[in-house]
């Protein structure tokens, strides 16, 4: 692509087209971009168009567009192309930083996060230029740029507070700070002196503190291996420092300040060596008093935020977001004066929550703040340890719970009005699912009504915390780890409970309330055969938002969960009446279609492990409606998205399954399309284990006719990968199939192919491949495969029993029975380092396994054999019958006294000896 006004124009006028909410227009658009990407000076259009374009909507997406292309294809991954050519990459790095700085803010963060991925894979060796760049922006005085460095600069520091220690770690860091370390204390310094210059006017220290809480980050980040030393000697001074900022009147002081200077003493008092700076009465009470109180109460930007920006209002609130507010470093600091003064602090504390509701009393519509902040105020006082699975799992002593949530919470929820007071509802709901542990069970029970009908709430807040506090209960542990609330339990609500957790689809700000989707499918989880009677509205109402929801996929937690239920729907059902299956497949299949004709990429792995699902439902042949679909699956274009692979496999596995004997007889000419697939995965050190699964059940189903001319040729493809590229994960696959080849076609058939390949060949596959590394095959299914493969080869292969393999006879006996008997062994090479399919770059869909479509697991030796070590017993047995005398003196003379003492276990076991 040549970097021409034309193409300039095309590219702007295909990026308005991605903006259109019509997915006719918005999908050729986007599928036009994803196939022009790959070419050379696609990026620098970009990039041009984000610095020359006279349209800010224009900029702003070409921003997203080129971040997102970063992210999907800068890392170069080994065995794959490299997707963007050497002299793009040179001419990104010269230019980015310039044009992140030149921008402004919005697109700014664009490109910040595109340096911080370049910087991730480039910084340092192939990026050395870029500190000396950031560096000496700090001069220019202009704080938008010096912000902008200091951002990028965090986001590609930050990770050294997280990486284990190392030598190339520290040599990174050393490397940063000669170039860092002096620069950012003169900012620091110039900084500070500008904060008493501008000491009057707001606008101006608001952007000075940030810059001041971007260097402290950079700071901690750069130091964080040695700080805890640098602050030792000073600790008493800063801890002053920062509580007499704290008791100023701080509603002048921005929240990033107060929250981060709450945060510190949070963590410096949890410490037991700084213990002593928090003992005074005086210190504690007023920190108490001062600091913890004022910033506990619900302010005015969080009821800004509760009833107008509710989906961040609950990011912040449920799942503790990176945004620090004023009140969650409050409540933090609670809980760490609490680890050694809980009697002191719960002591003042109960005072001040007494006259809070006894201020609320008074007067509830007006004083309702008072309780919210005594809610807050408990709920801090009794979190000692907590967890996101399972509440509170370590309270406080001193706080009656149990009293607190019969006498403050129930009655709020108990209300007629479901909307009355949200906030204070919202907070009571909060303290079930925070201490669902804590509170008897028979409280508990009565909530689960309350909380269902506070799902018609119209506040976002409310229903979408009923929601969430449903779905935490349904997950709850008893005795035995056995569900605490069962199916019988919750059997009288099971009506109401399904039409307002639906309903709830339905209310202003929810339609795609992650929440509510998550509850909807624990519900199904936990009532099982209680749901079936009211599946045909149900998958009604799930393929609807199906088809909805497709047309612009965005929220990918809701659409995970979306199809969990279907899965569930689909299990419970079919497992009462396998007949119903079809239903399911009248109900899905038209709006599968239009996904996969649409190429919906976020929602296609999800469809194929829908569809394998419903397959393997069908016990005896494959339906015509899915054959039609058979060739389709083979197009390489599908195979050329990660996160396709895992669900296209196991859909085939699927076909091959259910309909071997079909696809020999009617789609034979398919079987090289099923094969090329089989050869691309096996390429990939990322996806060679899916390229097995597929292999296995090709050689485990199908009709040995219908393969017979393809085996030598697979074969050699696999020596070709082992010669190439040899990798521990490669071994167990090759392992295991060579066992399963054995088990189907025979050990004579596997030694003839080796040895038709090469001659003497099966005796080095022996000694080289099987013998030394059979240890490291894992897995219950595949050490049984292994185990009785090997025992066919060692009883059924007359070659192994002849002069030129009989040497290899015993150690093959020796390394089946320490597969049997000795750990696995589990080390892998130090140069192996494998990319797990979940972890391959790029923004590409990746592969979202469907828990509720799980693939039992199959042992396609379970009907030929239940116990290996017996099977190895009789088979040795036969084997000596045959050839008397032979095989106890190959045993006993070669055999380590270890291992024949297990042999001996096993033979008695299955009542037999050799002869």
């Amino acid at each position: 692509m040549e970097l021409s006004d034309a193409n300039l124009q095309t590219l702007t006028e295909y990026l308005k087209k991605t903006l259109d909410p019509d997915p006719a227009i918005r999908r050729p658009a986007e599928k036009f971009l994803e196939s022009v990407e790959g070419n050379q000076n696609y990026p620098l259009l970009l990039l041009t168009l984000l610095e020359k374009s006279q349209d800010n909507v224009i900029k702003v997406c070409a921003s997203v567009t080129f971040k997102n292309y970063i992210k999907r294809n800068w890392r170069i991954v080994e065995d794959e192309p490299n997707k963007i050519c050497e002299a793009d990459r040179v001419a990104i790095k010269g230019n980015i930083v310039h044009l992140m700085l030149s921008s402004p803010e919005q697109m700014q963060k664009q490109l910040s996060d595109a340096i911080s991925i370049i910087g991730r894979e480039d910084f340092p060796q192939k990026w050395p230029d870029l500190l000396t760049e950031m560096v000496n922006r700090f001069q220019t005085g202009d704080f938008h740029v010096i912000n902008g460095v200091l951002r990028t600069a965090h986001s590609l520091f930050k990770r050294y507070r997280h990486e284990f220690k190392s030598n190339e770690l520290w040599t990174e860091i050393k490397l940063v700070l000669d170039a860092f370390a002096l620069p950012l204390t003169n900012l620091f310094k110039a900084t500070i002196e500008l904060c008493s210059t501008h000491a009057n006017d707001v606008s101006a220290l608001r952007i000075l503190f940030s810059s001041l809480i971007l260097i402290s980050k950079l700071f901690y980040s750069l130091n964080f291996q040695d700080l805890p030393e640098f602050f030792e000697d000073n600790m008493e001074t800063w801890m002053n420092n920062f509580h007499t900022l704290l008791t100023l009147d701080n509603k002048l002081l921005q929240t990033d300040l107060v929250s981060n200077a709450i945060q510190f003493l949070a963590s410096v008092c949890e410490r037991p060596h700084y213990k002593n700076l928090f003992e005074d009465q005086n210190t504690l009470t007023s920190i108490c008093e001062k600091v913890i109180v004022p910033n506990m109460e619900f302010r005015a930007a969080d009821e800004e935020a509760f009833e107008d920006n509710s989906e961040e209002y609950i990011r912040r609130d449920l799942e503790g977001s990176d945004i620090d507010t004023r009140r969650r470093a409050a409540c933090d600091l609670v809980r760490g004066l609490c680890k050694f003064f809980e009697g002191p602090v719960t002591g003042i504390f109960s005072g001040y929550v007494n006259s809070m509701l006894q201020e609320y009393a008074k007067n509830p519509s007006v004083n309702w703040k008072h309780k919210d902040a005594a809610i807050y105020l408990v709920t801090s006082l009794a979190s000692k340890a907590q967890t996101q699975k399972h509440g509170i799992t370590q309270a406080n002593e001193l706080v009656n719970l149990t009293e607190f949530f019969v006498n403050h919470i129930l009655p709020d929820l108990k209300s007629a009005n479901v909307n009355e007071f949200p906030v204070l509802k919202a907070d009571g709901i909060k303290y079930i699912m925070i201490f669902r542990n804590q509170v008897p069970k028979e409280h508990i029970l009565v909530s689960i009504p309350l909380l269902i009908n506070h799902l018609q709430a119209e506040s976002v807040v409310v229903h979408t915390y009923a929601a969430h506090a449903l779905e935490r209960l349904f997950t709850m542990r008893g005795p035995n780890n056995a569900a605490l609330f069962t199916a019988a339990e919750i059997a009288p609500f099971v009506e109401i409970l399904l039409t307002n957790l639906f309903k709830a689809l339905t209310l202003p700000g929810s339609s795609e309330n992650e929440y509510i989707m998550k509850a909807i499918m624990r519900s199904f989880s936990l009532l099982q055969e209680a749901i079936i009677p009211y599946i045909p509205t149900i998958i009604t109402q799930l393929t609807q938002k199906l088809l909805a929801v497709s047309k612009n996929p965005s929220k990918p937690h809701f659409n995970h969960y979306m199809f969990e239920a279907i899965c569930l729907s689909i299990r419970i059902t079919c497992k009462a009446n396998p007949a119903a299956v079809v239903n399911f497949e009248e109900a899905l299949f038209l709006v599968f279609t239009e996904i996969l004709q649409n190429d919906v990429q976020e929602f296609i792995p999800y469809v194929f492990q829908v569809m394998s699902l419903l397959l393997e439902t069908h016990k005896n042949d494959i339906p015509s409606s899915y054959m039609a679909l058979f060739p389709h699956l083979l197009q390489p274009v599908l195979w050329e998205r990660t996160g396709n692979i895992p669900a296209l496999v196991r859909l085939l596995q699927a076909f091959l399954e259910r309909g071997s004997n079909t696809i020999a007889s009617a789609a034979a000419d398919k079987i090289p399309g099923l094969l090329g697939v089989f050869q691309k995965l096996i390429a990939s050190k990322a996806n060679d284990h899916q390229g097995f699964y597929l292999l296995n059940s090709i050689i485990e189903h199908m009709p040995p006719e219908s393969v017979d001319q393809y085996r030598k040729q697979i074969f050699i493809l696999l020596f070709q990968r082992l010669q190439n590229s040899k990798t521990t994960k490669f071994i167990k696959s090759f392992l295991v199939f060579i066992n399963l080849y054995c088990i189907k076609y025979g050990a004579l058939a596997l030694q003839e192919i080796f040895d038709g390949i090469q001659p003497k060949m099966f005796g080095m596959v022996l000694e080289k491949i099987i013998i030394p590394e059979i240890q490291k095959v894992s897995g219950n299914v595949e050490k049984k495969i292994c185990a009785v493969g090997i025992t066919k080869l060692l009883t059924e292969c007359p070659p192994l029993m002849d002069a030129e393999y009989t040497k290899l006879w015993t150690p093959l006996l020796q390394s089946l029975i320490g597969l049997f008997e000795l750990p696995e062994d589990a080390t892998t090479p130090d140069e192996e380092h494998f990319i797990d399919i979940e972890d391959t770059p790029g923004y590409q869909t990746a592969f979202s396994q469907l828990a509720f479509a799980g693939k039992k697991e199959h042992d396609p030796v379970g009907q030929m054999v239940h116990n290996p070590k017996i099977h190895l017993a009789q088979s040795l047995h036969k084997l000596s019958t045959a050839c008397p005398g032979r095989v106890p003196s190959m045993v006993s003379t070669s055999l380590n006294a270890e291992a024949l003492q297990y042999l001996q276990g096993y033979l008695q076991a299955a009542s037999v000896t050799l002869l």
